[in-house]
Formats: C-alpha cells, structure tokens, sequence
C-alpha cells in the first residue's frame, strides 16, 4: 500500500466507534429477533420478508430478489418462503417472464400479519437503536452509513 501521507493512528473515539460497530452488527439484530418472537412469534426474517414483499410492486418478488433483499442465500430464503407459505402469509407462483421461475407474492394474509406485528417491530427498533441515537444527526448518518455499505 503506498499512501502520500503517514497513517494515523485512530483517535479514541475512533477506536471506540470501530470496535462497537461489529457487536451492534451482532446484537442488534438478535435482540429485535427475541422481542419479535416472544410478542409476535414471527422471527426477524420471517417479518423482513413479509415486509420487503410489501414494499414490492404487486407485492412480488422473485425468488431471487427477495433473498438479495433479506441478505439470505436463496436456499435459505426458500426455507423461509416455505414456512410462510404453510402459514397462508406468501405465495409461490411461476414468473410469467420466465418458466423456470418463481416469485414470492405476498397474501392478504401475510399483509394483515405484518400490520399485526409492526407496532412490536418499531417499538423494538426504537427501544434498541434508535432512542440511543438521540441528538444525532439522523439523516448525516444514514448517508454515512449508506456509503459505506455501497463502498463509496
């Protein structure tokens, strides 16, 4: 690595924000996972598959898509997408653009779950990450944070 300038060492606040990162990466995920089973019994992933099939036109996605989107392999969002199948919450049914694929549609039942659990969802977001954002700039760090993970 050649670099015009030396490196410098990481300020405290630095060092601390660094190695905070991977255990919110961590815990935050699992906690809103433990309150979302124990109020709702529908596990984090279930809820963000329902929630980004919901954000989807027609409320579909394909197969595919849908795991790029809930950050799952797709066998394991086909997992996933079995389980709420036998629920009634998502529906598996042929792309019309493709024959050997599939989209994930959501059901009016699985809308109406994921309005049954949203108030547990946000009060868990708020009661684990953001209530501890208070005085930040909100919108600086969403596009703090949205560069990083595009790598700009």
């Amino acid at each position: 690595m050649t670099t015009a300038e030396p490196l410098q060492p990481l300020t405290p606040d630095e060092d601390a924000l660094v190695h905070a990162l991977p255990r919110v990466m961590y815990a935050l995920p699992r906690a809103i996972d433990a309150d979302m089973v124990r109020e709702q019994q529908l596990p984090l992933i279930e809820w963000t598959a329902l929630m980004r099939l919901s954000e989807a036109p027609q409320r579909r996605m394909r197969m595919g898509e849908l795991a790029v989107a809930c950050e799952l392999s797709l066998s394991g969002m086909t997992r996933i997408v079995t389980r709420l199948e036998g629920q009634g919450l998502i529906e598996r049914v042929r792309c019309d653009d493709d024959a050997r694929g599939w989209n994930a549609v959501l059901t009016d039942a699985g809308l109406d779950r994921l309005e049954r659990a949203w108030p547990s969802n946000l009060a868990s977001v708020r009661r684990h990450f953001l209530d501890h954002l208070q005085g930040i700039d909100l919108a600086r760090l969403a596009r703090a944070i949205q560069n990083i993970a595009t790598n700009d």
